[in-house]
């Protein structure tokens, strides 16, 4: 009798809490942003952007490149690619644009405002003529140091025989630069050490890290790595003036001591010097990537990629691959680790502090499930939001029934967010495509 009298209000009960535990998860998820505008930019050809960056201004600037010489491409006479360079005002209007590189094929990969307020911006180039003045062989690292208004003060190339690609830029303490990305180790013939390396092998892509002055003349450069790829995508300067730098590995030899098996996320501490400290290896036994770091507001660091691992360091894996989130200390230790995602394939590609201590995290989805509300299509872009305890607060899928990508976002001055990327979308959240892939920026409010 007393069961039978109390179990329906229980269970009532507890339906209505849980029901209300759902909504206003829901609600968190999604009901805290609308999109104010996505926007397609190019031509008929592949543009693409790749890194956006917040200006004092309270604007922002996007580098990505281009292959078109049409449509929203202007003053660009040749098919080749190009370093494309846009800036907007606090209101999203475009103020300008300028196309980089030579006749050859030239992607910019990262940009940063400088403390001038200028613009530094890098990726890598495989031309001698027109704005790059000089070139090693196949790939080189290419930085421009830009004014205000985007001009060019100076250009540098750095690199070797091979394919060596520059992927991030730092402006350092003492207001130089730090490049970081990958050095062709076997092309170059173990050159890319300002020391000379007698006893260690190295072989295939090494992270090459480069440090210069605010000239960019170079101060020093070394690689780390195995025998076989390893790709360094990001960096910090640390407090004691040295760096981490961020990305991933498959190598379990030479600088590698604790590979976890196939690709691992690769942390490298450095001195200011660039001198070896120590480095450490995270994820699991399948493919692990770490593309972007961050510094926490409690001293330590939080680093985003992707796990296709769920084992090791990996202990909820939600499908195919997941959004990986890991944070550590100083010294390299795990503190915690988190994953998000559904099913299918989905990952992180940038992370930035926002003003509250959380977390913007842009990245692509292929799933409709478990973390990801919604999927319109093969790919969209993925932006979440968490607070410093790698708490989901929202998420939002954007995109067409066609391949998006989202590659970088930043938080603005007035709390708007901006989101960088590429499309080859005509529908749904994308409503005009202008060739084959465009360069991509929304909005959300």
């Amino acid at each position: 009798m007393y069961f039978k009298e109390y179990t329906p209000k229980f269970a009532w009960i507890l339906f209505i809490i849980l029901s209300c535990s759902s909504n206003n998860d829901n609600t968190n998820n999604t009901a805290e942003l609308e999109i104010d505008f996505v926007k397609t930019f190019g031509g008929t050809n592949n543009d693409s952007a790749q890194a956006i960056t917040k200006t004092q201004d309270g604007g922002y600037a996007v580098i990505g490149y281009t292959q078109s010489s049409d449509g929203d491409v202007l003053n660009k006479t040749n098919v080749s690619f190009d370093y494309w360079l846009l800036k907007f005002d606090s209101n999203s209007n475009l103020q300008w644009q300028k196309t980089y590189g030579g006749t050859d094929d030239d992607r910019g990969s990262d940009i940063i405002q400088t403390t001038d307020g200028g613009f530094a911006i890098i990726g890598y180039s495989k031309s001698s003529d027109l704005d790059v003045t000089e070139n090693a062989g196949a790939n080189d690292f290419w930085i421009s140091k830009l004014d205000a208004s985007g001009t060019i003060t100076w250009e540098k190339s750095f690199g070797f025989q091979g394919a060596d690609s520059g992927i991030s830029i730092i402006q350092t303490n003492d207001n130089g630069f730090l490049l970081t990305g990958v050095l062709d180790v076997s092309a170059s013939g173990g050159q890319g050490n300002s020391k000379t390396i007698s006893s260690k092998r190295h072989a295939g892509g090494d992270y090459w890290v480069i440090k210069i002055d605010a000239s960019g003349e170079k101060e020093w450069s070394h690689f780390y790595g195995g025998t076989f790829t390893d790709t360094s995508y990001d960096a910090i300067q640390t407090e004691d003036k040295g760096y981490l730098i961020i990305g991933s590995s498959d190598s379990d030899d030479v600088d590698i001591t604790g590979n976890k098996g196939s690709y691992d996320f690769w942390v490298v501490k450095i001195s200011e010097n660039g001198n070896f400290a120590w480095e450490k290896s995270f994820g699991g036994s399948e493919i692990d990537e770490a593309r972007a770091i961050a510094k926490t507001n409690d001293g330590n660091y939080i680093i985003v990629g992707d796990t296709r691992s769920s084992n090791l360091d990996v202990t909820n894996n939600k499908g195919a691959a997941d959004l990986w989130i890991i944070k550590i200390s100083p010294d390299g230790n795990l503190i915690w680790e988190q994953s998000f995602g559904g099913s299918s394939f989905d990952v992180g590609r940038s992370v930035y502090k926002t003003d509250d201590n959380g977390f913007l995290i842009s990245g692509n989805s292929r799933s409709s499930d478990g973390d990801v509300l919604s999927n319109f299509g093969q790919n969209d872009a993925w932006v979440l939001k968490i607070d410093a305890d790698a708490n989901l607060i929202w998420q939002k899928t954007i995109g067409g029934s066609e391949i998006d990508f989202a590659n970088d976002a930043v938080e603005l001055n007035d709390g708007t967010i901006l989101i960088a990327g590429e499309s080859n979308s005509n529908n749904f959240d994308i409503t005009e495509n202008k060739g084959f892939t465009d360069l991509l920026i929304i909005k959300l409010k």
